[in-house]
Formats: C-alpha cells, sequence, structure tokens
C-alpha cells in the first residue's frame, strides 16, 4: 500500500466511526425516551379500540291480543315516557270493563242485601226472645193455679208446648241470624269477600282496556318498527323498539394482560369514529367483566385438543359516560370508539361487593291504569251503597 492510499483511507474510517458513535447515541436516546415515556406516563394508561357504545333497547310489546288500527310513530321518531305509540280495537275489551261495572254494582247490591238481612234477624230475635219470655211466664202462672186444682192438665200442657214452641224459634231465629252475620262479620261493603272478587274483575278488565293502548316506558328514538295496521297481534309480539340514547355506556374489550392496574372508578377518555379526536367523552370505569367472551360464545372454545394455540383473551368493560357530551354530540348504539384509561387512582375495587340500593332501570307509566281503576271502583262502590253500610261493621249480636 502506497503514502498515498493509507492517507484515503484513514479520513473514511474515522467518519465511519462516527457515523456508528452517533447511531449508537440515538438508539440509546431513544430507547432512553420509550424508558421515560413508559415510566411516566405509558404504564398508567391503557387503551384499546375494541370497544363499542351499548345502550338498551326497549321492546314494545301488547300484553292482550288485539287488532291493530293506530301506528303513531316510525323508526327514528322521539317519543317521551307515556306517549301512545300503537293503538289495538278496543271494542271486545270495552264490552268486558262494562260487564264487569255491572257486576260490580250488582253484587254491591247483593251484600247490602246480606246487611239487611242481619238487622232483619236481629229484630226477629228480639221478638222470639219477648215470645219466650211471655209463654214462660204463662207456664210458671198456669203451674202455681194447677197446683191448686184451679186448671186441668191438659192447659198446663198447652202452655208448655206454647214455651217449648217459642224456644225453638228463638233457637232457630238465633241460628239464621249467626248464618247471615257469618257472611258480614266484621266487614264493611268495600272489604266484602264477593265485593273485592268481583272489583278485582273490574280491575283487570280495566286494566286490559287500557292496555288496548301500547306506551313509550321511556322517552328515547323508535327503532325497529316492525308493526303494521291491521295485523292481528298476540301477546309477547315485539313491534317496535324505544332507544334511549342519552342513557348509553362503552363496552371496552381489554387484553387480559391490560386489566391488572384496573379498577373500578377509574377516569376514562373515549373517542368515538363518528367525531374523531373533535369531540371527547369523559367517564368512569363501572364494572369489570366476570368473564371472557369466549366463556359466554354460544360454543366456547374447547382447549383441550392436540392442536391448542394459545390467544390472549378480553375482558369487557363497561365505561359510564357524563351527561353533558351526550346532550351536544349524541352517540348511537353499535358505534365504534376509541377507549382510554387512567390507572393512576388505585383505590377502588377490580369486582364490586355492593349491591344495588335502587333500581338501576325503571318506569312508572304504568301505575296510572291501576290508580285510575281504584277510583272508578270507590264511585261504583260509593254510589251503590249507603255510606252508614261502608262505615259500620256488623258486629255479633
Amino acid at each position: 500500500m502506497t503514502d498515498s492510499q493509507a492517507t484515503s483511507a484513514n479520513p473514511n474510517s474515522g467518519k465511519r466511526k462516527r457515523l456508528l458513535l452517533g447511531l449508537g447515541l440515538i438508539v440509546v436516546l431513544v430507547s432512553a425516551a420509550i424508558f421515560a415515556y413508559h415510566e411516566l406516563y405509558g404504564r398508567f394508561y391503557e387503551e384499546t379500540d375494541d370497544a363499542y357504545v351499548g345502550g338498551n333497547l326497549v321492546q314494545i310489546t301488547p300484553q292482550i291480543t288485539g287488532t291493530v288500527t293506530r301506528i303513531a310513530v316510525d323508526d327514528g321518531d322521539y317519543v317521551e315516557a307515556g306517549q301512545p305509540l300503537v293503538w289495538l280495537d278496543p271494542a271486545d275489551t270495552e264490552v268486558a270493563q262494562q260487564s264487569a261495572e255491572a257486576n260490580l254494582a250488582r253484587t254491591v247490591r247483593q251484600v247490602r242485601g246480606l246487611y239487611s238481612n242481619v238487622d232483619s234477624y236481629k229484630a226477629q230475635v228480639a221478638s222470639r226472645k219477648i215470645d219466650v219470655q211471655r209463654a214462660k211466664a204463662d207456664y210458671q202462672r198456669r203451674v202455681t193455679l194447677a197446683g191448686k186444682g184451679a186448671i186441668s192438665r191438659e192447659e198446663l200442657a198447652h202452655a208448655q208446648d206454647t214455651l217449648n214452641s217459642a224456644q225453638s224459634a228463638l233457637t232457630s231465629a238465633q241460628q239464621q241470624l249467626d248464618t247471615n252475620q257469618a257472611l258480614v262479620d266484621d266487614t264493611v261493603i268495600a272489604s266484602h269477600p264477593d265485593v273485592k272478587s268481583a272489583a278485582a274483575q273490574l280491575r283487570q278488565a280495566f286494566l286490559n282496556n287500557a292496555r288496548s293502548t301500547l306506551v313509550a316506558p321511556v322517552s328515547g328514538y323508535v327503532a325497529r318498527r316492525s308493526v303494521q295496521l291491521g295485523a292481528r297481534i298476540q301477546p309477547g309480539t315485539a313491534l317496535m323498539a324505544v332507544v334511549p340514547l342519552h342513557e348509553v355506556w362503552i363496552d371496552a374489550n381489554f387484553k387480559e394482560t391490560q386489566l391488572r392496574e384496573m379498577r373500578i372508578g377509574q377516569p376514562v377518555t373515549v373517542e368515538a369514529d363518528l367525531y374523531g379526536d373533535d369531540v371527547t367523552y369523559q367517564g368512569h370505569v363501572e364494572s369489570l367483566g366476570v368473564g371472557t367472551g369466549s366463556a359466554f360464545s354460544l360454543l366456547p372454545a374447547q382447549n383441550a385438543s392436540g392442536n391448542w394455540i394459545k390467544i390472549v383473551q378480553r375482558l369487557p368493560v363497561r365505561i359510564r359516560l357524563e351527561d353533558e357530551a351526550l346532550d351536544k354530540h349524541p352517540l348511537r348504539i353499535g358505534l365504534s370508539t376509541t377507549v382510554t384509561v387512567d390507572l393512576h387512582d388505585q383505590s377502588g375495587a377490580q369486582l364490586t361487593n355492593q349491591m344495588p340500593k335502587d333500581a338501576r332501570f325503571s318506569t312508572a307509566v304504568y301505575d296510572a291504569p291501576l290508580g285510575q281503576a281504584d277510583v272508578l271502583i270507590e264511585r261504583i262502590i260509593h254510589d251503590n251503597g249507603p255510606q252508614s253500610a261502608n262505615a259500620t261493621p256488623a258486629k255479633q249480636g
């Protein structure tokens, strides 16, 4: 090698060393940055894009058989709780209610007759007691006279027969009073068993008539309407669904390796693909799944086989969203989202050990017909029964 060749090789070798040194420094810096990011930020957050919007699908189903005569809403319409949705032909239920009203009125009047019978038999018993006292007094006088020989034994025997007859009549009247007393004892007209049975029949008929109009159990949006005019529907047939979009949540499926530090109550940030990163939803972890998706599938995987391959499982985590963002940017059921859980707070539990104190979901739209039925029953009883019978129970005389 000549001197000129050695001189040209040395600069190239020094340049290569500097490049390798710079590359190694960059690798070290990147590794340090990744480590610092993980230690200071990354390990406190878990993220998944296997997350979807969930919500309630409130099915509208009839409770009686009927023919559809009117439909008030269609898919996408907003309805308030208690708003009528579907009408069934009410002819049969109205006739049944009118018959039940007449039956209750007739039963109330019949029970009034039972109370009157008790009063009548009480008067008979009182009259029979007087007859017994009179016959007994006559018999005692004749016994005295017979002892003196003033009357014959035949007349004394007739007095004895009269007394026995009066006592038998008193016993019969007392038994009839007891029999009728047992039918009304310790009751008023409204609480009499016959009246309560007739009232129950009217209450059922009233509810059936009210149920010929199907109302929305909750406020929300109509979806999956399948009912048609003129259809003869049976109880339990799904006619449509109402989706309350203000009560949605996120079902996020995290890998089992991501759940080690996850706790109930941890804050969550959610981004929906519908709006992108322009809209961010805030929420918290409401519950952690108690089983993987494969464990609850219709055909669970059979791992005890020769071609088994280990697959990382995912568990569902329910995220409860705050209402403020939902009011401005509503979500729809089934939309894809990206969920990020902040793991800093470790005070929560992995599984809750407290029972719910109140019902999570409830509706009061079905309470009104029952109250209206009770008002109607009270009015019929009042119109067909005197206040005195309603206020004063019959006592044993």
